[in-house]
């Protein structure tokens, strides 16, 4: 049987551990607010740089030069920020799958130790259901290890495609540079 402290102490590490990945989640929403200021302020400075030029412009040529002289700082920055965000987004995932690991295996063994002293206290006879449910216990494992197996093949399967759009993305961009 759980005694109050282990009761106890067993919510105050929940609580703790909650706590933890709270604020590993508000870190990663502060670097993405930062990222967008940041995003903002620069588009924000580019922009009247280009309308500056673009009222100076003496004729319709350097008007056409200047507008598509905009599109490839545009794709090469758009791929930047979408490459700076999944970047973001991907170490915090990381940090709170990580947590999130580190606590799932941690409950498993306060499980599993309960199991052993409900297993020892156990009255004569029911040996069977302590193995069925030790049974049910390591199936739901080897299922929750094929769900984070397969969240990861996911997760390197959309990195790989992340990274092959950014650079097409890049590459489209490039040759809309040197028609200038």
């Amino acid at each position: 049987m759980l005694t109050v402290e282990q009761v106890v102490a067993s919510q105050k590490a929940n609580v703790e551990t909650l706590m933890g990945l709270t604020t590993k989640a508000f870190e990663g929403v502060e670097k993405i607010v930062a990222l967008n200021l940041t995003a903002s302020k620069a588009a924000l400075a580019e922009s009247a740089e280009h309308a500056k030029a673009v009222l100076s412009a003496k004729d319709a040529q350097e008007l056409m030069a200047l507008q598509s002289g905009l599109f490839q700082p545009l794709a090469e920055k758009t791929a930047a920020y979408s490459r700076h965000l999944y970047d973001i987004a991907s170490s915090s995932s990381a940090e709170l799958g990580k947590a999130f690991e580190g606590q799932a295996a941690e409950a498993q063994k306060k499980f599993m130790a309960v199991i052993d002293n409900a297993a020892k206290n156990a009255p004569a006879g029911s040996e069977t259901a302590v193995a069925v449910m030790k049974s049910a216990v390591a199936a739901a494992n080897n299922a929750l290890e094929s769900v984070q197996k397969a969240v990861k093949q996911a997760t390197d399967v959309a990195e790989a495609n992340f990274n092959a759009v950014a650079a097409s993305a890049s590459d489209l961009a490039k040759p809309a540079s040197k028609k200038r």
